[in-house]
């Protein structure tokens, strides 16, 4: 079904998805779900909120498409957007107090050995941690910046916010996770000698 629509833009897409045709929208979902869910799950820190709100950005879009202007921002970009209002949202749950679930990254080298895995396994639960106790603005910013390896035109679109304002939050986020994880850095460094 989508491989009828591969070669369309996602401004012909939608304009199809208005009209009628399911295909249409099954291709915008399948272009810009991951990234979605990515932003989502890594402002939440829970998957099922993060399918939630992916849900609802996405089904946001059918339901209001005049919304989108197509002149101001992306698809891509107006869906991110989308999520970060809804993730907010769900920010004043008790989201904390969950536990984060792994997103799996790539593995670009052999099989660690068991102490080498546990310690990676130990230094991604304190990053997701200290990512997730950032304020809402420097968290959206850094996972932006970092995970999602956007410019910072592009987060200014999604955040809503001059370039200017998402620098000074993006240094503050990366000053504030710097000294969150310094004593778990040098507790490590004192460890491996």
């Amino acid at each position: 079904m989508s491989g009828d629509h591969a070669g369309q833009s996602d401004q012909a897409l939608l304009q199809a998805t208005l009209g009628g045709d399911e295909g249409a929208f099954v291709e915008i979902y399948r272009r810009h779900k991951d990234r979605v869910f990515r932003f989502a799950y890594r402002m939440t820190g829970s998957p099922e909120t993060a399918r939630d709100v992916t849900h609802s950005a996405f089904v946001g879009l059918l339901e209001a498409p005049g919304r989108y202007d197509a002149e101001r921002a992306g698809l891509g970009t107006y869906l991110c957007a989308a999520a970060r209002n809804l993730s907010l949202r769900h920010a004043s749950r008790a989201w904390r107090e969950r536990a984060v679930a792994t997103v799996p990254e790539p593995q670009h080298r052999a099989t660690p050995s068991p102490l080498d895995a546990l310690l990676e396994d130990e230094r991604a639960r304190v990053v997701r941690a200290a990512v997730s106790a950032l304020p809402p603005l420097h968290r959206e910013v850094l996972i932006l910046a970092e995970y999602e390896e956007l410019e910072l035109a592009r987060i200014a679109e999604i955040v809503n916010a001059e370039v200017g304002a998402v620098k000074v939050r993006l240094h503050r986020a990366r000053r504030k996770l710097r000294a969150s994880l310094e004593p778990w850095m040098t507790s490590s460094a004192l460890a491996a000698k």
